[in-house]
């Protein structure tokens, strides 16, 4: 199945920092049967090196199917990037994670018209994403097969390939396994690793690795890709959080408690008052004296909520349904009925060690120990059970008002790339002349400096200190391995601790070595092939998209990973069992292929 792409790599155009080409020039793969070359439609398949693998099987099967195909390969994500938005591709390899456990977000983002990685319009399938956000959880299984039909079935702007196991291998002579989560969709939390031998605590770094080392933004909302995901995670505190299992809870939160109204409106957050936000002062973690709180919360999510408030915002269509974010100061408003039956007060009190005796305005005026409280209360544009998973998305992390507001000076309108440096940027933190640190930390660690090879946090002083979310280990490493099987080898020769995702191919080596131990479930990430939607024969053609479509077969992709991969339809396949399937069939092949050959004549 497997063929080398060693010779066609010497005939690809690999794409340099600031050249683009407006035309691909790629190595072409022709069908075999004998078919008079011009006959057969040509796909460009447009994909990261890193996904070779997928991109021969793909290739084999839509040659076996009477297309000719070129392969457009890039060497890393940026260069992909920026052939992908050149548009020099028919099909560009793509995946897609649900890190927040709800199926909005395996969608709006991907496919709705003003979605930020959106690059299809259909208004069919906006109805469809928002009516189902709506919904609760027994409702819109019927709206998210219609959509899924929608999508894939009926006009084929997506071809799936399947779902992924998520996976870790972990070094258990270094680390204690019982200590390290490994959580269906929620990103690595750090803060509760630990070494197997704890006076190395201090001293030694906990090292993991990550395969892009270029970052998108230190600001959480504006990056949403796995450069940053892990990183910005374990750097800001949000309201909630999510479980192993993707169910929302206030374990390690800013909020000791939450509640949702009667009407699925109105959310209540009991915040806690024992985090402070972190800087970095000669490469050290130090508590600023500036404790996290309503101001910082009402901030962070207005400006999340808010597509205008910083230049690139790449995470809004999460956070639009925010309609207000305020601070309660009346505690006859925490009367009002839950949606579970009893009131809000009795959900935000429960299980406390000291109730509720005032709510303050002011996070200076906040005692806990004393029953003075503050109390956050979000209201959605709409019925909106589903915004609790986005307030436990990395991009609603609690960021400082004061000091974002102090870094961020520049006019949003005329933002200059070559002289603003907004909140964030990741040349601030990378060594060199350019290097000056301005990040405020509200989690439970801040990133002290990069270069290409790794990057080094530091733990947060201040940062729930003498309770179980403080963190263990004072310093992390993140250590940059852009080919997974160097990564495997780092983890195995004892450069790394924990190596992230393991290829499926790969498993036995982790079992079989005694140091390590695997750690895997199934996710909710889905590798699926993106069809252009301008400027292409594809994008005009749903006979042509259809042909490629049912080109697919999925059995032979799980055949090649071991039986470590599940069949998909959509991104929300992980998430709603909606009874769609998706069955290669080269009779419907022939059929869309010979409609589209005539309407070309």
């Amino acid at each position: 199945m497997k063929k080398s792409l060693l010779p066609l790599l010497l005939a690809f155009v690999l794409v340099l920092a600031g050249c683009v080409n407006t035309k691909s020039d790629v190595a072409e793969e022709k069908a075999t049967d004998g078919a008079a070359e011009g006959e057969k439609p040509v796909i460009e398949i447009l994909s990261q090196s890193a996904n070779e693998d997928d991109v021969n099987i793909v290739r084999d099967q839509l040659v076996k199917n009477g297309f000719d195909v070129k392969l457009n390969i890039q060497p890393d994500y940026g260069s992909f990037t920026a052939q992908k938005e050149a548009g020099n591709y028919d099909l560009a390899v793509s995946s897609w994670t649900t890190v927040t456990g709800n199926p909005d977000y395996a969608v709006r983002a991907l496919f709705k018209s003003d979605g930020a990685n959106s690059i299809m319009a259909d208004e069919e399938v906006d109805k469809l994403i928002d009516k189902a956000s709506t919904q609760s959880a027994d409702e819109y299984q019927q709206t998210y097969k219609e959509l899924e039909e929608r999508l894939v079935l009926d006009q084929a702007y997506i071809a799936p390939l399947y779902i992924s196991y998520k996976t870790q291998g972990i070094n258990t002579e270094i680390l204690k396994e019982d200590s390290v989560r490994l959580s269906k969709s929620r990103a690595l939390a750090w803060e509760p690793i630990d070494f197997v031998d704890q006076s190395k605590r201090e001293n030694d770094p906990f090292i993991v690795s990550q395969e892009i080392s270029t970052l998108t933004s230190l600001d959480p909302i504006k990056g949403n890709d796995g450069s940053i995901n892990q990183l910005n995670t374990n750097m800001y505190v949000r309201l909630v959080n999510l479980t192993k299992d993707d169910q929302i809870t206030a374990e390690g939160s800013l909020s000791h408690n939450f509640a949702m109204a009667e009407g699925n409106s109105e959310y209540y957050f009991l915040l806690r008052d024992d985090i402070n936000f972190a800087k970095i002062d000669d490469q050290q973690a130090v508590d600023t004296g500036e404790r996290v709180g309503g101001d910082d919360v009402i901030f962070s999510l207005d400006r999340a909520s808010n597509s205008n408030s910083v230049p690139d915002h790449r995470t809004y269509s999460l956070h639009e349904h925010i309609a207000s974010t305020e601070t309660v100061t009346d505690l006859a408003e925490l009367d009002i009925p839950t949606v579970d039956g009893g009131t809000v007060r009795e959900a935000l009190e429960a299980d406390l060690q000291n109730g509720i005796s005032e709510l303050v305005e002011g996070k200076e005026d906040a005692n806990n120990a004393e029953g003075k409280y503050q109390v956050i209360k979000l209201t959605t544009t709409e019925p909106f059970p589903q915004v609790l998973n986005y307030l436990a998305h990395q991009s609603a992390g609690i960021v400082s008002k004061k000091q974002v507001e102090s870094i961020n000076t520049y006019d949003v309108e005329s933002f200059d790339i070559n002289k603003d440096i907004p909140y964030g940027d990741q040349n601030t933190v990378t060594e060199g002349a350019q290097y000056d640190n301005h990040l405020y930390a509200s989690g439970p660690y801040i990133l002290s400096h990069k270069n290409d090879y790794e990057a080094v946090f530091r733990k947060n002083p201040a940062y729930m200190p003498g309770t179980e979310n403080e963190a263990k280990i004072s310093n992390v490493t993140v250590r940059f391995i852009a080919d997974p099987d160097s990564a495997l080898s780092a983890l195995r020769n004892g450069e790394i601790h924990l190596n992230y995702l393991i290829p499926e191919t790969k498993y036995n080596v982790v079992e079989d070595d005694p140091k390590l131990a695997l750690q895997k479930m199934e996710s909710n990430g889905v590798r699926y092939m993106l069809f252009n939607t301008k400027g292409r024969e594809v994008a005009e053609s749903e006979d042509l998209r259809k042909a490629v479509l049912y080109s697919i077969n999925q059995d032979e992709f799980i055949n090649y990973y071991q039986g470590n991969k599940i069949k998909a339809v959509s991104t929300v396949s992980p998430l709603v069992d909606t009874g769609n399937e998706l069955v290669a069939d080269p009779a419907k092949v022939k059929e869309h292929l010979s409609n589209y050959q005539d309407s070309k004549n």
